[in-house]
Order: structure tokens, then sequence, then C-alpha cells
């Protein structure tokens, strides 16, 4: 492991790693689903549908035979629409991660968020469920830079921070993260707690998997 000393700051994905927004993605594209004919799916099959971004997650959710253009951008809005109003329904942090935050804030961690959830729906959750968190950047999927896990936003909330990538730990629940962090040069860190399993994170490059936020803040001891 690298030196724990050398570390200066933190990214953190936001679902599935700080908190469980899994009922109220799953409630608001299966009023989608239904409000379109289509058929429900099981809370437990958005576990796999989340993290590449809503405009993914609708066209996965969908029945294969009715994934065309059209049909997944109407969707689409559909979803955000009823998502924006239910965002904060019954989304809450993960056990653990509130006083996690606030330690690192005490020692002047440098701290962002970074998820592929549109940029609105991010700080939107954020400042409700952690109003008084310092973040330095709070980031989501928008036109300026490709989702993850293509490293590019990562990055720039590094130039943001003004910290170098490699003193920076990625924090996060899924593939996507693990191989973002590894693409900008971060150390990976997976999450147990969230939507995906250990394999997946191991296989795609995690250093470490912590199975309670308060290993994080070991990182920076």
């Amino acid at each position: 492991m690298k030196n724990r000393n050398t570390y200066a700051a933190i990214i953190f994905d936001l679902d599935g790693t700080l908190a469980d927004t899994l009922d109220d993605i799953a409630g608001s594209m299966n009023y989608v689903l239904r409000l379109n004919g289509y058929p429900e799916r099981p809370v437990n099959d958005y576990k796999l549908l989340v993290g590449r971004g809503l405009d993914n997650l609708v066209k996965q959710a969908l029945p294969e035979k009715d994934r065309q253009e059209k049909v997944i951008r109407d969707c689409l809005h559909e979803m955000i629409e009823h998502y924006d109003s239910n965002c904060i329904v019954k989304t809450r942090l993960y056990d653990g991660i509130k006083p996690m935050l606030l330690k690192l804030a005490g020692r002047n961690i440098k701290m962002s968020v970074f998820s592929n959830k549109a940029e609105p729906l991010t700080i939107k959750i954020v400042e409700h469920l952690l109003p008084d968190i310092g973040f330095q950047h709070v980031m989501g999927a928008g036109p300026d830079f490709p989702k993850k896990p293509d490293p590019s936003g990562a990055l720039h909330i590094c130039r943001k921070m003004a910290v170098d990538p490699r003193n920076t730990v990625y924090v996060g629940d899924s593939d996507v993260d693990m191989i973002t962090a590894n693409k900008a040069g971060m150390y990976a860190v997976g999450v147990s707690w969230g939507f995906r399993s250990r394999e997946e994170l191991k296989t795609n490059g995690a250093a470490i998997i912590v199975d309670n936020p308060e290993r994080i803040s070991h990182l920076f001891l």
C-alpha cells in the first residue's frame, strides 16, 4: 500500500457509495415503465443498471425490443422529470458516512463528489443529505466532460482542488469507479456496501475494498 501520509484529497462517487439511492431511482423508472405500458422491474435489478448515467439506465430498463432512439429519449425525459421531484424521498446516507466525512474535514482533507448522475440532481441530493460538509467540488454528468469511466472529469476535479491525482483517493462501488480511478492515476478504493460485488471491484482494479466508512478515514492517518 502507498504511504498513507501522501494523500491530500478524496473524490467520492455518490450512488451506492455515499448514499443509498436505489429505491428512489427504481421508483421513478418503474413509474415511467408503468406509464408507458412496459413491465416494471424488481428494485434489485437496478443495482446493475445504476452507474453509467440515467440515459443508459433508461435504455437498459426498457424491454430490448423497445429500445428505439425516440422511445429512449421520451422515457428519459419522463424519468428525469419524475426523479427530480422524488430523488430524496427514500434516499439516505449509508451508516457511518457522515462521521467519516466530518473526521476528514477536521483533518483539512480536500473532498469532492463525482457522479454520472445529471449534475443538477447530484447537487440537489448532496445539498440535501450533506449541507454542512464543505466539499470542494460537486460534479455530475454534463456537456463539458464525458461520463465515467472516462477520467477527464476526475482529473478536472483534481485541478479544481489543486492536488496531484497521484495524491488523491477515489472511492466508489462499481467497475466504472475503479476504472475511472485507475485511468486517472488515483488510488482506487472500493466499498462493499454499495450496489456491486466485491469480485467486480477487484476485477476492475480496486487497490483495497473497505467494509465500513471508518476504514476510509484511516487512509489519511
